[in-house]
This record gives structure tokens, C-alpha cells and sequence, in this order.
């Protein structure tokens, strides 16, 4: 059997492909499959072709194609596909409702699975991606030709689902090209595959996944980087983590997500006046208002909205990137040159929270610098002495008093005066604050203001959290001096004692609390909302629920409070419970709470205003950036106890032997 024989195939069906290997079976020579496959897998157009969905005609017109007129023909083939493919409705992103390729899948992985198994087959595999790639990154970088024939993406559809990709043979050249190829492809292309991706189920993102960081460490670990040799300059490892990107939001478009709940941010309106750092050109540098990641926004979901992802976020982290990378040149590259450099920032899933934290150290010192430069500028010009630092002096014994009054007074006055380096004196001591003073007090105002007496928290025994007091006595400014020491701890780098439950963060970031965050919060609550979901009797005889609910004061007086208007009147029935549910998760984290925490909220964003905060980090990072991990403080506190105890048995120990002269 020769290869002329398969000449006239032109694309490939699973149809076809068994045919030719159960000829190549019973000769026992693979030599025509391997052509075959060779020559289809190293040809764009071909490529396109191949595998399709069975169509009415589609086959039909396929199957009737000539050799002599196969790239006329193929013009006209991809004419109609095109304006096929343009006929859906479009979401208002402009990516399609639907998007399912035109690529048969299934036929693509059953077609794999006979394919893989033979040695000669995977090498003409590996060697047509080497030979196609280059090509295809050109067409897409120079010809634009996605927008021509949005079914270019059946390449990639079909190429990443050869399970083999993460081998050593590819690893070399092949996938770093295609890495390479599939990183020009448009945003709404890109858009498209995470979306395709994202239905795909776990076990096939997870080995996506996997396969691009796999390609990544071997980069890594296979050269050596330094100042003169940055890894954001390894075009390999920037490409694979541009396509890393693609399957991080499928692993949250997979996964269960709410773009719903979402705070509304009171965002002041920008002025048309310009600033002194407009006019000194450092306007890059300090840019309002938080990145928003194209893809994101192309795909309307954000690493916030995810509740639970495919793939645990703590997966994509790559350790050898995190190893090597030099956050000062990268943030250089992520604030000035985003244009022309890649910044591992602009990826920020790839980074741990400690690199992270960097970049944000990197990003809150060079504000404090600018603040300290603009303080003498205008004492030179205003002929007063300079103040280059947030100065607090205060007396220990009415340190609540004297900061409230302080940071009320900047916050009013000159705002930007909470981006200069904190400086803290008590009054009557003396001591240069090298961090130690200002940590100290952090300390003794958290200690004041969790104070229970003072009524501006309640305390859980059992999760050993702190929650907003919404019947305190104390007024909203209060509540603006903790979110400014909360921000304050961030930006001059200080971890505090604070035990708030994670929702306070998502608050923070942007997102409402629902029936899930209770399981936080308030954990007994959240078992009886679960058990009144889960209920399989009648709701209205055994359980007499209404939507009026009822809680306790300040003084432990009940009062009660109606979900829905008259609500007392309206039963809690198994056709109602969910929105009972929702609408008490609501009142208790939101609405109950919503001016304490509104006023909270300010202040922490007089701070953080300006900084990347929101767009690098999630919840549960922003809760390590200022309180540490729980898990290490509950550790702490059991090697503390175990030392304790030691000691105490080794005391015992000696004085006996002492008392018996042993």
C-alpha cells in the first residue's frame, strides 16, 4: 500500500482515519497513515477542515472537493462558513452565545486515543506542529486571518486535545511554538476557547492546565535567569502563561460563580484639572481606578465572582517562575512599559501571595517617595517646613481619642497625607519609629476598638471572630479610623491581630454577602437556614416560619424586622424558602450592617484607593496581607501550649530528681 494511494483526502474524518489505519493494520505497515497524518496536521488549511460536525450539505460539498480545485473551492467553503458562523445573536461583548466550534470533539479524542499508541504517528504528530505553527503565528499576527474565518480556531481546538502535548518530545519545540502561535491569537478568539474549554469538564482543563505549567517549570529549570537575563523576556515562558490565562477562567467558568451581588462602589467622579504628577510626568506611575483585565472583561467574569473554581487557584501558582522573577524590574514593567514588556503582574494567578506582596510593597514605597518629593515641592514653593511623613502623636491613655481626631483631620484636609510613610510618637516618650512603635500601635488601637465594652463588634466563642455590631452607639467615624488602620497596616507593611470572617474581605473587594458566607460568619445560622432548605416535611405546620425574623439589640432587647413588607403574614413554604434563605443572608451581612460597614469601607479605601490591591489579590490573600494565615496562628498557639507544657513537665522532672538526690 502506498501513500499516493490517500492522495485525494484533503481533511480528515474519524471516518476516514480508521479506514486508512485498518488498511495500515492488516498490512502491517503504517507508513500511508502516517503520510496522511503528517501532511493534514502540517497544513493550516486542511487542519480547519478537519473534523467537522456533521452539517446538512456540509459533508456533502466536503466530500465532493478536487484536488485541482481544492484551494478555490476551499475560498468558497470558508465564505460560507463565515457567514454561518456571523449569523447567531452576539452578546454585547461580542462573543457568541454559543460557542460551540464547529470541531466534532468526541470524533477529535477517539480519533487521538487510536492514533497515540503508535510510535511513527506521534512523531509525524510532533513533527507537523513544529512545521505548522510558525506559519499559523504569522497568519494570525500580520493577516488578521480570525476575523476572516473565525474556524481558524479549529487548529487549536483540535491540537490541544491530543493528551500527549505535556511529553518530552514536544516540549522541545513543538508546544513552545504553538504556545507562541496561540498567544497572537485576538481576545475574542481567546474569549471563545476558555468559554469552549470551560464545558469540557475537569479531568481534560486539568491536564490543559498542567501541560502549560509543565512547559513552563521545564523553561525554567532550563536556564538561568538574572538581571541581564530576566525570565519576562523568555518568550516561551510568556507565551505559555498568556495561554495558562486562557485556562484559568475556564477553570472559573466551570466552576460555580456569581456575577451577581456585587456592592456598589461610590467612585468620585475624575476632575479635568490636572495633577502635579501629570504635570511632573509621572502620571504612568500613578494611574486611578483598578486594572481590569481584558480577558476578563471580555468574558464578564472575574476571580472574585468564583465561588468554587474547577481547579483550586492555589494549582495555577508556578513556584519555579516565582523563584526567579525580579519583582522590581517586573513592577517597573507592570506600571510604565505594560505596552512593550510582560509583567508577570498582568498574570497575577501564576504569582504566590508572598511575590505579590512585593510588587505591592514595591508600589506603596514608591508612593510614600512621591508624597515625601510633592511635600517638598510645595514647602519650597508655600516657604513652610516640610512634613514628609503621616506624623500621629498620641497619648496611650486616649490613643483612641487623639488618632480619630488626627486621621479625621488629614482624611478631610489633605487626604493624600494617609500615603506617606507612617511615623508614630506617644507623647511624654521618647523613641525613633523604626516600625516597631507603629506596630505597637496598631496593636493597642485594634485592642481598644474589639474591645466588647465599647459595643462596636460582637464576638463569636465558637469561630472566635469579630462581626459588626449593628445596634452600636458609636458613630460612623469610628468605624472609617478601623478601616484606615487596616489600610494603613497594608501599605507600611504591618500584620495585625484582626479575626474578621472571610466575607468582610470579599466585601472589601467588591462583592455582597450571600447564604454561602454564613457558613463563616455565623455557622449556627447557616446549619438552620441549610436545615430549612433541605426540609422534606411541611415547612408551614412543623416549622411556623414567617418572613419577619427577629434578633436581639445592644441590651438584649428582641426586635424584629420583616424580610418582605408584612412579612409576618407570609409563611415560609418550600416553594418560597430560597428566597427566605437569600433574603435573611441578606439582611444579617448586608443591610443590618451597611452603614457601619459602608463607613469601614471608606476609610479602608482612602488608603488603598490607588493601589493594585484589587486587581492581584483575592479574599483570602488580602486576609493574609493583614492578619496572617488562621492555620499559622492556631499552630503558633498549640506550640505554645506544647512548649508550656513541656517546660512545666521538665520543672517537674528536675525537682524531683533534685528532692530524691537522683
Amino acid at each position: 500500500m502506498s501513500a499516493e494511494e490517500f492522495s485525494d483526502v484533503h481533511y480528515l474524518t474519524e471516518h476516514t482515519v480508521c479506514r486508512i489505519l485498518s488498511r495500515c493494520e492488516e498490512e502491517g505497515n503504517y507508513s500511508a497513515l502516517v503520510h496522511v497524518i503528517g501532511r493534514i496536521f502540517s497544513n493550516a488549511d486542511a487542519l480547519i477542515k478537519s473534523f467537522r460536525k456533521e452539517e446538512p450539505n456540509a459533508t456533502k460539498n466536503l466530500d465532493s472537493l478536487q484536488s485541482k480545485e481544492e484551494e478555490k473551492q476551499s475560498d468558497q467553503s470558508s465564505e460560507k462558513v463565515f457567514s454561518s458562523a456571523s449569523s447567531p445573536d452576539e452578546t454585547p461583548n461580542g462573543v457568541p452565545n454559543s460557542c460551540e466550534p464547529t470541531v466534532d470533539i468526541d470524533a477529535v479524542r477517539r480519533v487521538y486515543d487510536k492514533l497515540l499508541s503508535i510510535d511513527q504517528v506521534e512523531s509525524a504528530l510532533v513533527n507537523a506542529l513544529i512545521y505548522v505553527t510558525p506559519n499559523v503565528e504569522l497568519d494570525l499576527e500580520y493577516l488578521d486571518v480570525y476575523e476572516t474565518n473565525p474556524d481558524y480556531l479549529n487548529i487549536f481546538i483540535i491540537v490541544m486535545e491530543n493528551s500527549n502535548l505535556h511529553s518530552p518530545e514536544y516540549l522541545e519545540v513543538a508546544l513552545p511554538q504553538f504556545c507562541k502561535a496561540m498567544s497572537k491569537l485576538p481576545l475574542i478568539a481567546l474569549a471563545r476557547l476558555s468559554k469552549l474549554w470551560s464545558t469540557c469538564g475537569l479531568p481534560h482543563i486539568r491536564r490543559m492546565m498542567e501541560t502549560f505549567q509543565q512547559l513552563i517549570t521545564f523553561t525554567v529549570l532550563s536556564n538561568e535567569y538574572g538581571m541581564e537575563n530576566l525570565v519576562n523576556d523568555d518568550e516561551t515562558v510568556v507565551a505559555a502563561t498568556k495561554c495558562l490565562k486562557v485556562v484559568f477562567y475556564a477553570s472559573i467558568l466551570g466552576g460555580e460563580v456569581d456575577i451577581e451581588h456585587n456592592e456598589e462602589d461610590d467612585e468620585d467622579s475624575e476632575s479635568d484639572e490636572l495633577t502635579l504628577h501629570e504635570l511632573l510626568g509621572e502620571d504612568r506611575l500613578y494611574k486611578k481606578g483598578p486594572r481590569i483585565d481584558p480577558l476578563e472583561k471580555e468574558l464578564g467574569v472575574r476571580p472574585i465572582d468564583c465561588i468554587k473554581p474547577l481547579i483550586p487557584f492555589e494549582d495555577f501558582i508556578n513556584e519555579s517562575v516565582n523563584e526567579v522573577i525580579e519583582m522590581d524590574k517586573d513592577f517597573t514593567f507592570f506600571k510604565v512599559n505594560a505596552e512593550t514588556k510582560f509583567s508577570f503582574q498582568s498574570c497575577p494567578f501564576i504569582l504566590s501571595v508572598i511575590t505579590k506582596s512585593q510588587g505591592l510593597y514595591y508600589d506603596n514605597r514608591i508612593r510614600m517617595y512621591s508624597e515625601r518629593r510633592l511635600t517638598a515641592l510645595y514647602s519650597m514653593v508655600q516657604g513652610q517646613q516640610p512634613n514628609p511623613y503621616l506624623r500621629l502623636k498620641v497619648r496611650r491613655d486616649h490613643i483612641i481619642d487623639d488618632a480619630l481626631v488626627r486621621l479625621e483631620m488629614i482624611s478631610m484636609e489633605n487626604p493624600s497625607d494617609l500615603k506617606k510613610q507612617l511615623y508614630v510618637e506617644f507623647e511624654g516618650e521618647q523613641g525613633v519609629d523604626e516600625g516597631g512603635v507603629s506596630k505597637e500601635f496598631f496593636q493597642l488601637v485594634l485592642e481598644e476598638i474589639f474591645n466588647l465594652d465599647i459595643g462596636m463588634f460582637t464576638y463569636d466563642n465558637d469561630t472566635k471572630l469579630f462581626w459588626f455590631n449593628s445596634s452600636s452607639l458609636e458613630n460612623e467615624a469610628q468605624y472609617t479610623l478601623i478601616g484606615i488602620v487596616l489600610g494603613l497596616a497594608i501599605y507600611n507593611n504591618c500584620i495585625l491581630d484582626v479575626h474578621f470572617p472571610m466575607v468582610v474581605y470579599r466585601k472589601l473587594m467588591g462583592k455582597k454577602g450571600t447564604f454561602l458566607d454564613l457558613s463563616d460568619s455565623h455557622p449556627v445560622l447557616y446549619q438552620s437556614m441549610k436545615e430549612v432548605l433541605e426540609y422534606t416535611g411541611s415547612l408551614e405546620e412543623d416549622m411556623m416560619l414567617t418572613f419577619q425574623i427577629s434578633h436581639t439589640d445592644l441590651f438584649g432587647n428582641p426586635m424584629l424586622y420583616d424580610l418582605k413588607e408584612k412579612g409576618d403574614q407570609i409563611p415560609v413554604t418550600k416553594e418560597n424558602r430560597q428566597e427566605f434563605v437569600h433574603l435573611y443572608a441578606d439582611y444579617i451581612l448586608n443591610n443590618s450592617v451597611e452603614s457601619q460597614f459602608k463607613a469601614f469601607k471608606k476609610g479602608f479605601l482612602m488608603v488603598t484607593n490607588e493601589s493594585p490591591l484589587k486587581y492581584l489579590f483575592r479574599p483570602e490573600e488580602v486576609e493574609l496581607l493583614i492578619c496572617g494565615s488562621r492555620v499559622r496562628k492556631i499552630c503558633l498557639t498549640l506550640e505554645s501550649q506544647f512548649v508550656n507544657s513541656f517546660m512545666s513537665n521538665i520543672t517537674s522532672i528536675f525537682n524531683f530528681r533534685i528532692n530524691f538526690n537522683c
